[in-house]
């Protein structure tokens, strides 16, 4: 599903991932692991299709298709969704219009007609029930006033009802206390299928006591330097990031 190939980025002329290989297929949960600094974010952006930075070298495919000939836009209709570090607010701009241009948008792309009123509103219904949150969050403006364990539950929210093909969730666990993390795991486990894949970005191992991921990547200066499974992350729980710098050098 998506296969990227010696990505190499930089932002004002300075190199931010130095080399980076990742492969993730449908039905798969990937994690990517690692100290502040060292790209994950950056990763993240590129692929959703932010301009600040420059592509060098190397590619990224999507079901096949070349993402970095595609703008940000097209990118969303093609199935593939970034939740953010941090959730911005909008303000004026209700969560159910917001919605509702979204999935129209992503239905029109696909050839198909708006989904009338009365059958928009029962499917924000079944994925609010879904997603396990409170009809008051979406009756606001976007994020508009939301904390933050409220802002990720609603980017998980905004993901059920989008219904991407891929999912990039960007460090979706910050600041969160224990009741919004298994809320927001329980969303992305609901939403798991065989036919959709998920990368997680994170810093911190608890998340994966809730989200099973089948694989896991510790990234360190701009690329990975170790992959396996969820042990990897417990490992990396209980030694830090200090001895990430011998096996980068070493990698």
């Amino acid at each position: 599903m998506l296969t990227i190939k010696g990505l190499k980025v930089s932002i004002d002329d300075k190199q931010i991932i130095k080399g980076f290989d990742l492969e993730v297929k449908e039905g798969e949960i990937h994690a990517i692991m690692g100290p502040n600094g060292t790209g994950k974010s950056t990763l993240a952006e590129v692929i959703a299709g932010k301009e600040d930075f420059k592509v060098e070298e190397g590619e990224i495919y999507f079901d096949g298709k070349n993402l970095l000939e595609m703008d940000v836009e097209e990118r969303a209709r093609e199935g593939l969704f970034l939740g953010f570090q941090y959730p911005v607010a909008i303000p004026g701009v209700s969560m159910t219009n917001f919605m509702r241009t979204s999935v129209n948008e992503i239905r029109k792309h696909k050839g198909l007609d708006p989904l009338p009123a009365n059958k928009f509103m029962a499917l924000m219904a079944e994925k609010k029930k879904l997603i396990g949150i409170d009809d008051k969050m979406t009756k606001r403006s976007v994020n508009q006033g939301f904390s933050g364990g409220e802002k990720k539950k609603n980017e998980i929210f905004q993901m059920a009802m989008l219904d991407p093909r891929l999912s990039i969730l960007d460090e979706t666990d910050s600041g969160l206390d224990i009741d919004a993390l298994k809320v927001v795991a329980h969303g992305v486990n609901k939403l798991r299928r065989k036919d959709n894949a998920t990368v997680l970005i994170t810093h911190y191992q608890r998340l994966l006591d809730y989200i099973v991921p089948d694989k896991v990547h510790v990234m360190y200066d701009g690329r990975i330097v170790r992959s396996g499974d969820k042990e990897l992350a417990k490992e990396l729980e209980s030694k830090g990031y200090e001895w990430l710098r011998k096996e980068s050098a070493t990698s």
